[in-house]
C-alpha cells in the first residue's frame, strides 16, 4: 500500500505537469485528471491510516522534460497500468475499484490525445504578450520557483494534518487552504511553462508536515503568509510599470492571503482553546 500511495503522488504530480505544458483542449482535461488523481492519493493515505501503517510523502524525482507531450503521456500510461496491478494488494476492494475504473477511462483518453510540441522548458524567459524589463523578468522568475514549491508544500502540510484531524472544525480550515493553494501552484506552474521554466517542486521534507507543535506551526505559518504577501507587493511593484494585467494578478494573489492568515489565526484561537479546556 505505501508504493502504490508513492506511485499515485508521482503521477498526480506527472499528470498536473503534462497539464501545465499543454496549449491546448488538454490542458483542462489533464488538470481534471490530476484532481482526481489526488483524490486517490489521499484516499490511500487514509487506508494506511486505518490500517495503522507509518508513512511519508517521499517519492522519486519525476522527469518530465520532453520536447513532446505524447512523449511523457506515454509514461504515464505507463504509471497507470503499474498502478492499477497494484491495486490487488488493496483490501478496501471498493476503493480498488473505483481508482482502477478511473485509471481506464484517464488511461484511454490520454491515449487517443492529440500531440503537442512543447516549450515548457525552453528558458526563454519570456511571458506571452508582455515586454517585461530584466529586473522585472528576474524578480518573476525567482518568485515563481520560490512559490510554485511553497504552494506544493502547503498542500502537502495540509493535506497530512487534516488526515491526522478528527476536528472538523481544523479540517474545515485545511481544506480551504488545500483549494486555494491548488489555485496559486496551478496559476504559477502555468506561468512557469509559459516563460520555459516548468520544474517539478522538490520533495517536502517529512518535518515540515509530521508537525509535533501545532500552536508553532500555525504561527510560523501567519508570518510565512505575512512574508508571501510581501513578495507579491514586490513582484507586483516590479512588473507594474510592463504589464498593468500582471500587476493586477499578483495584487489579486496578495489580497487572497489576508484570507489565508485569518483562517490560521481562527484555527491558532480554536487549536489553543480546545488545549487549554
Amino acid at each position: 500500500m505505501k508504493t502504490l500511495m508513492i506511485k499515485t503522488h508521482e503521477v498526480w504530480l506527472e499528470v498536473l505537469m503534462a497539464g501545465f505544458m499543454s496549449k491546448t483542449q488538454n490542458k483542462q482535461v489533464l488538470f481534471d485528471f490530476s484532481d482526481i488523481l489526488f483524490r486517490h492519493f489521499t484516499w490511500i493515505e487514509n487506508e494506511l491510516i486505518e490500517l495503522g501503517e507509518s508513512y511519508s510523502y517521499d517519492r522519486d524525482q519525476i522527469p518530465i522534460k520532453v520536447e513532446r507531450l505524447s512523449d511523457l503521456l506515454k509514461n504515464i500510461i505507463i504509471r497507470l497500468n503499474e498502478i492499477d496491478l497494484q491495486l490487488i494488494s488493496s483490501p478496501d476492494k471498493a476503493l480498488a475499484a473505483r481508482i482502477s475504473t478511473d485509471i481506464h477511462y484517464i488511461r484511454d483518453v490520454i491515449h487517443h490525445m492529440s500531440d503537442e510540441v512543447i516549450t515548457a522548458f525552453n528558458m526563454e524567459r519570456t511571458f506571452p504578450g508582455v515586454a517585461l524589463t530584466q529586473e522585472a523578468t528576474d524578480a518573476l522568475t525567482l518568485f515563481l520557483f520560490e512559490e510554485s514549491y511553497k504552494e506544493y508544500e502547503l498542500i502537502m502540510i495540509y493535506n497530512y494534518l487534516k488526515a491526522h484531524s478528527d476536528d472538523a472544525y481544523m479540517n474545515r480550515i485545511f481544506q480551504i487552504l488545500i483549494d486555494e493553494s491548488f489555485f496559486h501552484l496551478k496559476s504559477f506552474g502555468d506561468m512557469q511553462a509559459k516563460m520555459g521554466l516548468l520544474a517539478v517542486p522538490r520533495i517536502v521534507m517529512k518535518e515540515l508536515y509530521q508537525v509535533d507543535d501545532v500552536v508553532k506551526f500555525l504561527k510560523d505559518g501567519i508570518n510565512e503568509e505575512l512574508a508571501a504577501k510581501e513578495e507579491c507587493k514586490k513582484l507586483s511593484e516590479a512588473v507594474a510599470k510592463d504589464s498593468p494585467e500582471l500587476e493586477k494578478f499578483f495584487d489579486f494573489i496578495n489580497h487572497q492571503e489576508n484570507y489565508h492568515i485569518s483562517l490560521m489565526e481562527d484555527a491558532l484561537k480554536h487549536f489553543t482553546k480546545d488545549t487549554n479546556a
